[in-house]
């Protein structure tokens, strides 16, 4: 016994010729893809007898794939046998492969492919592994195989390195190379696990130590797996013949009579593929526009595969191998495993109930790969020597029977957390990062103003201080100015009146010498003007000094001071508003009361009666009548004003403001001309978020009676029930316990009773229940609206049976409204007495299953 170094060469050892007269065939898949992989691309497609793949589904049935390859004679076969022929023949153009008896006798078998001895390494390779690596690419397991006697050449066609002669590599090499090719670094990880099953022991060839692997079977999926086996990421190409050449080191090999180095051993190479791509989501038809559509983004996924690459020990017949001792129990463990796998392939072939898996290792091992989800293609190999004839027949046979197994492929992908995660991490380092961009900007900008005003401040103190100074000077010149004329002009008339001239004024009584008193009174009078003028001068310095100084300190507090001034124009401004406010009531309240005087004195002449909200029964048709084409105060109210004003009174702080505005509103709401405008304005949606979000009852009230009036419009019956409105006042009617607010509330209901359309929506959202819950009151104003909406809902409800819409028991009937009209049928009021009688009559001509039940109940 020796341990394989993986530098030999076999006995029996193929030798690989290139050939470019061979002809394509089924395995043979399509070119190469570009370099270009994305995540997401679509699966690789082989030519027409390859698989066919398919993403999603319970999977895509897919037959095992079976070649068979023929080893050329070595030279002790061309000695012994060169007075015989071969005991093969191969037909590669017909796929057929011809099996001698004798001279003149044999059997044909047609194969997916027949490789003959001049086949090439990578010839073999492109029919055989490559669609299995490519499915394995794309998501799929995949296994490739190879099975025959020993020294024909399985070790070759699958482990062969290449060193010396890159064009001799094998299977194994190649499938690396392309997975490689194929996967982005970034986002996907291989990793291999390289083991070999020696007397039915799992040993670990890149970890001799560890030599009793165990194989664990998961309960629920089936899936086989290894965990106490090594596994090695491989980066590059190198990487990966390093570890092949120490597996190959590890591996059990002996010399035999058939084979100089004979496996002794199941050699098994794990390739394990995780790839990260997008899972593409269906287009969502909007209900708004059938033209455009919605596209989710693509949510990440991870694709798990496994390629099993697995080099079978040769079968072997001991008077032939010449094994012995300890030999000879390794030839015994082998054939027991290949007889199991042969075992369970009948089985499988033959759609037996139970298939052997667990008679062997080896088989619970490839328990995917036959009958499983696993793409297999399996490679069996012979010899021409017509000496082994009967192990070649036994290959063939075995082949034979692989080709009817059928696996079901199937994808195994997960979603990607871990890449949802990173790239939310991602984002939110993003967000962040311009989160402090933008804190970073807003700063510089806020010490930019700072500093710009602070230069403005320094600015306007030196311009300050040198306008002081100028003033300053500018005084100062002027009081020398005129000190110095004033000396001028004195010795000019010292100059001008001598003594002589003095004493001719003097005798005389008369001249300019009576001028100098006057004279001197005016410079001193000057002289005083100019002082006082001097001191108000240095005063104002001084004031404007300490103005300045007082500037200086209130600077460093603008910040405060601003602070005041917009808290004062705030406060300003909400007062302002309130005002408003208190002016819009005032005069509303104002004409309101001239309107509820008006209407009161007008019905007062008739005879009649008031109602606040006569939207219920009859929508302000009297008042009209009554005004004779006259503005109403209302109306006033409303062009004065403006609906927007009003409406905004509705979200207001204070209860009694809110009270009069849905007055209003409700006022407004009771004449139909009025009625669009509102809904357009938001009339309806305010009216719904008072009722939804108020327990004032007054509120309620007013909000449930202007609803009532606008739902009398068709238009706005269904606008209230897509805003939610049914819901509302079901919720409505089920709190309240005032009877006006109820009355309220089972006229709204009523009136959305008489739509067609809204029936279902009516009785799902529970208006027919809350309907009739509301009799609880027993006022009898709140009995006539829901008699008036039970009469309605009948009479929608007949008019679609009539039609042919709808047929079977009546809505009403199962929800138990039949009690309660039989019970009020002769009620003292003839208003519900008169809508009971309508609703009998219609639930009569509804159907015979409703007349039967009424029929049950006797009128009393």
């Amino acid at each position: 016994m020796a341990y394989r170094n993986g530098s030999g060469t076999n006995k029996g050892a193929i030798k690989p010729l290139a050939s470019s007269n061979i002809k394509s065939s089924s395995f043979k898949s399509k070119p190469p893809h570009s370099s270009n992989h994305s995540a997401g691309s679509a699966l690789r497609r082989t030519s027409s007898a390859s698989f066919t793949a398919a993403a999603g589904g319970d999977g895509v049935p897919g037959r095992v794939r079976v070649a068979v390859r023929l080893r050329p004679r070595n030279e002790e076969e061309s000695i012994a046998d060169a007075d015989f022929a071969d005991c093969v023949e191969l037909q590669p153009e017909l796929k057929r492969l011809k099996l001698r008896k004798n001279n003149w006798d044999s059997e044909t078998y047609e194969f997916d492919e027949v490789l003959t001895e001049f086949a090439s390494q990578k010839r073999v390779y492109e029919v055989v592994a490559k669609p299995v690596v490519e499915s394995v690419l794309d998501g799929y397991n995949g296994t490739v195989m190879a099975y025959g006697q020993t020294g024909t050449g399985k070790t070759f066609t699958l482990g062969r390195l290449g060193d010396e002669d890159t064009s001799a590599r094998g299977i194994m090499v190649r499938s690396m190379e392309e997975i490689l090719a194929n996967v982005s670094p970034e986002t996907d990880a291989v990793s291999v696990s390289y083991l070999q099953l020696y007397m039915e022991t799992i040993h670990d060839l890149l970890d001799p130590a560890n030599d009793n692997i165990s194989i664990v079977e998961d309960p629920k999926t089936g899936d086989v797996s290894l965990p106490g086996a090594t596994h090695v990421e491989i980066r590059d190409e190198q990487g990966f013949l390093e570890l092949l050449r120490l597996g190959e080191a590890h591996r059990i090999a002996a010399n035999t009579k058939l084979n100089t180095e004979s496996s002794r051993s199941h050699a098994i190479l794990m390739v394990h593929v995780k790839r990260s791509v997008l899972g593409a989501e269906d287009d969502i038809p909007n209900e708004t526009d059938k033209s455009s559509h919605f596209v989710k983004p693509p949510k990440p996924l991870v694709r798990k595969s496994k390629l099993v690459l697995v080099d079978l020990a040769g079968s072997e017949r001991i008077h032939k191998s010449g094994s012995e001792g300890h030999m000879l129990e390794e030839a015994k463990s082998i054939n027991l495993s290949l007889s199991a796998l042969g075992k369970c392939i009948n089985a499988l072939a033959e759609n037996s109930a139970h298939v052997p898996v667990r008679d062997s290792k080896l088989t619970r091992l490839l328990k995917d790969s036959f009958g499983g989800t696993a793409r297999t293609s399996l490679v069996v190999t012979i010899g021409p020597s017509p000496r082994h004839r009967g192990e070649t027949a036994s290959t063939i046979l075995f082949g034979q029977r692989a080709m009817k197994v059928e696996n079901m492929l199937r994808i195994k992908e997960e979603f990607d957390y871990k890449s949802l995660a990173r790239r939310l991490e991602i984002q939110v380092d993003k967000l962040i990062a311009e989160n402090e961009r933008q804190q970073k900007a807003f700063d510089d900008e806020v010490e930019r103003i700072n500093l710009e005003a602070q230069n403005r401040i320094s600015e306007v103190e030196r311009n300050f201080t040198d306008a002081l100074e100028k003033e300053r000077l500018k005084c100062q010149m002027e009081y020398m100015e005129s000190v110095k004329k004033l000396e001028e002009k004195m010795i000019e008339n010292q100059r001008k009146h001598g003594c002589d001239g003095f004493m001719k004024d003097k005798c005389n009584g008369e001249g300019p010498g009576f001028s100098i008193p006057e004279d001197i009174a005016e410079v001193k009078n000057m002289l005083e003007k100019e002082i006082h003028m001097r001191k108000e001068a240095e005063e104002e310095v001084k004031k404007l000094k300490s103005q300045l100084g007082r500037s200086t300190v209130s600077g460093a507090g603008g910040g405060a001071e601003i602070l005041k001034l917009q808290k004062a124009l705030e406060d300003e401004v909400h007062q302002k508003k309130k005002l408003e406010e208190e002016i819009i009531i005032l005069r509303s309240q104002m004409l309101q009361l001239t309107f509820e005087a008006d209407q009161m004195r007008r019905c007062l002449g008739r005879g009649g009666s008031v109602n606040a909200y006569t939207g219920l029964e009859s929508p302000m048709s009297h008042v009209r009548d009554s005004l004779n084409g006259h503005k109403t105060p209302v109306s006033a109210l409303f062009e004065q004003v403006g609906l927007q004003k009003i409406l905004a009174l509705l979200e207001s702080e204070d209860a009694n403001v809110r009270i009069h505005a849905v007055k209003v509103v409700a006022n407004l709401a009771a004449e139909e001309a009025n009625q669009e405008r509102i809904v357009e304005a938001g009339g309806l949606t305010s009216l719904l978020m008072l009722l939804r979000s108020y327990e004032d009852e007054t509120v309620r009230r007013v909000a449930a009676g202007a609803i009532a009036n606008l739902a009398m419009n068709e238009a706005n019956q269904e606008l209230i029930m897509l805003q939610g409105g049914i819901s509302l006042l079901s919720l409505t009617a089920s709190d309240a316990d005032d009877s006006q607010t109820l009355r309220m509330v089972a006229g709204a209901i009523a009136n959305l009773c008489g739509n067609d359309k809204l029936q279902a929506t009516l009785r799902s959202e529970g208006g027919i229940k809350a309907l009739l819950g509301m009799v609880r009151c027993g006022h009898p104003d709140v009995l006539s609206q829901v008699a008036r909406g039970i009469a309605n809902f009948a009479k929608c409800e007949s008019r679609a049976s009539a039609n042919g819409i709808k047929s079977g028991r009546s809505l009403l009937i199962e929800d138990g409204a039949l009690p309660w009209i039989v019970q009020n049928a002769n009620n003292d009021a003839a208003l519900i007495r008169r809508h009971i009688e309508l609703a009998l009559c219609h639930l009569a001509q509804h159907g015979k299953s409703n007349l039967f039940s009424i029929q049950q109940k006797p009128i009393l």
